[in-house]
């Protein structure tokens, strides 16, 4: 069996949680023959064949397609488009792999834009748990987290529809919107015993820069006062300086955004005066992979970050591809229940390689590698094309990564009381 050309195909590692936040390369069909027939009402059907020694029947398709397209009432609202984008969907959904999906133009368009960071949309992230459609997490100052939204909500409905049996696609495609539009949501928190609650968004523009970063003494740590002081830890009256980096994704413009923010960091850290370095991946989906190595090849001297089992069976492995320029800088992580895919690709291998411990939560568990195929038309296939597997050669998928120190922290945390931040910042000052 001939192998996918994975080196030249940018895979995505993205969680099945899509970004609502408004809502790689090409690869081109080869050329070949095409036959072409007449559905019972003659309007033509362009490529009927099956593919070149594939033995399918497809007779029930197109009995079906002539019968629908001749005998139904309100012929005039029927959309063929639409009928061929079901009908991959259907074909797709029916592998039984809830992150191999197909992307109609539309949703393809909006997939893109996700990973651009600039969007049209309410600002929250979704997944697939147990076969419902639920929160991941909302993101900071969006119209999702004004109107109360929280991780882990299960959307019951979207408007008056009903969302069991909903793919994340379908999902994304009926939330997301233009701006200063509204959409209901009737959201069940697995927490809450007084039942589902309704909330109004109103969608608006969402640009979420995918690294954010800071440098300061620990008393001037606002995000920590409070957890601080509820825990009786040490680090709230040290005046060691903490660097701080978070990143929301592994999107087109991570790694210039993230260049920008180490080199400020390594400018700062002339005399060695930065205890540590806090990297917060928590509410984190994913992204590329080839941003998670660049990502992690910072703090490793070397080594495989993550490797590939193909699905010819072949394994492929992903070293560090650059010379880092933190490897010499204490490191914490922060994950969370949020934390999915490429996100821990780079927590997985900054544990397994003893670069940084691990405080939070127990991450999503997703271990599977998706590969984008463009089509024509705009659609577009993303393919499970593989599992990867961390340094150690342990798999995350379904568990997770369990943290070496797991501070829990649910959706009514205040600004001041980050219990989370404040462990990693106890560790790399003691």
């Amino acid at each position: 069996m001939k192998s996918l050309p994975f080196s030249k195909i940018r895979s995505f590692v993205v969680i099945v949680a899509l970004l609502i936040l408004a809502g790689g390369i090409g690869y081109q069909l080869g050329e070949r023959k095409v036959s072409i027939g007449l559905a019972a009402d003659k309007r033509p059907v362009v490529n009927t064949g099956a593919p070149a020694g594939t033995s399918v029947d497809f007779g029930l398709f197109w009995d079906v397609w002539g019968k629908l397209t001749r005998y139904y009432i309100d012929p005039q609202v029927i959309d063929v488009e639409k009928l061929v984008h079901g009908a991959v969907t259907g074909m797709v959904a029916a592998v039984g792999d809830p992150y191999t999906s197909f992307f109609p133009p539309q949703e393809n368009k909006q997939f893109k834009e996700d990973l651009g960071g600039a969007f049209e949309g309410i600002g929250a992230e979704l997944g697939l748990k147990d076969g419902r459609v639920v929160i991941v997490s909302p993101l900071k100052g969006t119209p999702a987290e004004a109107a109360g939204v929280k991780p882990n909500d299960i959307i019951l409905k979207v408007d008056d529809a009903e969302t069991a049996g909903w793919t994340v696609e379908q999902a994304v495609n009926k939330i997301r919107g233009p701006k200063g539009t509204k959409v209901r949501l009737t959201l069940l928190s697995p927490m809450d015993s007084q039942g589902p609650r309704e909330v109004s968004i109103t969608r608006n523009t969402i640009t979420v820069p995918s690294v954010t970063s800071w440098v300061k003494p620990v008393r001037e740590v606002t995000e920590i006062s409070e957890a601080t002081e509820a825990a009786g830890l040490r680090a709230r009256s040290s005046d060691d300086r903490i660097a701080y980096i978070k990143l929301t994704r592994f999107g087109d413009h991570t790694n210039a955004d993230w260049n920008k923010a180490v080199d400020n960091i390594v400018a700062l850290d002339k005399d060695d005066n930065i205890s540590g370095l806090v990297l917060d991946l928590r509410n984190n989906p994913g992204g590329y992979l080839d941003g998670a190595v660049y990502i992690a090849s910072e703090f490793m001297k070397g080594g495989t970050v993550v490797s590939q089992v193909n699905s010819d069976g072949t394994r492929q492995n992903y070293p560090t591809d650059h010379k880092g320029r933190l490897t010499n800088m204490k490191v914490v992580v922060l994950v969370n229940k949020g934390s999915a895919s490429a996100s821990e690709i780079v927590a997985g291998a900054l544990r397994d390689s003893k670069r940084a411990k691990l405080v939070g939560e127990t991450t999503f568990g997703k271990g599977t590698v998706q590969t984008p195929f463009d089509l024509n038309g705009g659609s577009s296939v993303h393919i499970t094309t593989g599992k990867w597997l961390l340094p150690g050669g342990s798999s995350i998928s379904q568990t997770g990564l369990t943290p070496d120190f797991t501070v829990m922290q649910d959706g009514s945390v205040s600004a001041t009381a980050d219990a989370q931040l404040s462990k990693a910042i106890e560790l790399l000052v003691q």
